[in-house]
C-alpha cells in the first residue's frame, strides 16, 4: 500500500483544483442520490484528508473514516473540528483495509475511492469492503479505468507514451501524485460484487473531458457548465468508456425483497 503521508500535500492541492473538485462532485452526487434522506451509516475506507468523508457527514450521515496515513488524518480531523455540527457523527480511525475491523457492525453504504489502483490486486480488498455492507446498503468503488489508460497521455501531446501503452495494453501508468497506477476493468468489478452477494448498478465514467488540462482553472459559471456536462456523459455510452476513473456500484439486496 502506498505510504500517502508522503504526497499529503499533492493530493490535497489536487484536491482543491478544479480537476480535483470534479472527481469529488461528481462521485459525491452520484453516491448521494444513492442513499436515504435520513441518517445513516457510512464507511469510507482510504478516507485520506477527509474530503468525501465531510461530503457525506454535511448531508446528515454518520460516517467512519479509516486511513493507513496517520498525517492524512491528522488533516481529516483538523478539518472535522472547524466544523462543529459534526460533532458525534464521525469517527477517524488509523488503518488501512487489511487491518480495519469494524467488530461485527454492518454499514448501510462502504465508499473505497481512489485506493484500490494503488493495490496489486483488488479481490481481497473487495472481498472484504463488501463483507461490511449491510441488507440494502450500497458499495462504491471509484478506480482508475484501466480500458482508457493512454488517453490523458495522448491528449497531452505525450506521443510516445501513450503508443507504448495503448500497444501494450497495459493497465499501469503514472497517476496524479506521481506514482504508478494500476487500473481495473468494470466487468471485473461488478463481478466480484456479484461474487460477494451485491447486484451491480450501472457505473459511471468520471472526468471524460477534462482529464488532461493541469492547467484548468475556470470561472464558475464555466466550471457549472463543465459539471452538468460531465454528469451527462458519466452514464452514456460511449463517453463514459474514456474517464479517466470508473466509479462502480453495488447493492446487497434485503432479503426476501425482488432482485
Amino acid at each position: 500500500m502506498t505510504d500517502f503521508a508522503t504526497v499529503g500535500a499533492a493530493y490535497a492541492a489536487h484536491s482543491r483544483s478544479a480537476r480535483g473538485r470534479l472527481r469529488h462532485d461528481l462521485v459525491a452526487r452520484r453516491v448521494l442520490t444513492e442513499l436515504p434522506a435520513r441518517p445513516v451509516r457510512v464507511l469510507d475506507a482510504g478516507c485520506g484528508d477527509g474530503e468525501m468523508l465531510i461530503r457525506l457527514a454535511a448531508a446528515g450521515h454518520r460516517v467512519t473514516g479509516f486511513d493507513p496515513s496517520a498525517e492524512m488524518l491528522d488533516t481529516a480531523a483538523r478539518r472535522i473540528a472547524s466544523r462543529p455540527g459534526f460533532a458525534g457523527r464521525v469517527r477517524l480511525v488509523n488503518a488501512d483495509i487489511g487491518s480495519f475491523s469494524c467488530d461485527g457492525e454492518r454499514f448501510d453504504a462502504v465508499c473505497c475511492h481512489g485506493v484500490l489502483m494503488y493495490l496489486e490486486d483488488p479481490a481481497e480488498a473487495v472481498g472484504r469492503l463488501a463483507g461490511m455492507v449491510g441488507p440494502g446498503g450500497l458499495l462504491s468503488l471509484l478506480t482508475k479505468n484501466g480500458a482508457a489508460v493512454g488517453v490523458r497521455e495522448a491528449c497531452r501531446g505525450e506521443y510516445e507514451t501513450a503508443r507504448e501503452l495503448i500497444e501494450s495494453g497495459t493497465a499501469a501508468s503514472i497517476g496524479n501524485l506521481g506514482l504508478p497506477t494500476r487500473g481495473d476493468d468494470v466487468a471485473a468489478l461488478d463481478e466480484l460484487a456479484s461474487i460477494h452477494g451485491l447486484t451491480p448498478l450501472a457505473w459511471q465514467g468520471v472526468r471524460i473531458f477534462h482529464d488532461h488540462s493541469e492547467d484548468w482553472r475556470p470561472a464558475p459559471a464555466e466550471y457549472a457548465a463543465a459539471l452538468e456536462t460531465e454528469w451527462a456523459a458519466s452514464s452514456r455510452d460511449p463517453y463514459r468508456q474514456l474517464g479517466r476513473m470508473v466509479h462502480t456500484l453495488a447493492r446487497r439486496q434485503v432479503a426476501g425483497s425482488p432482485t
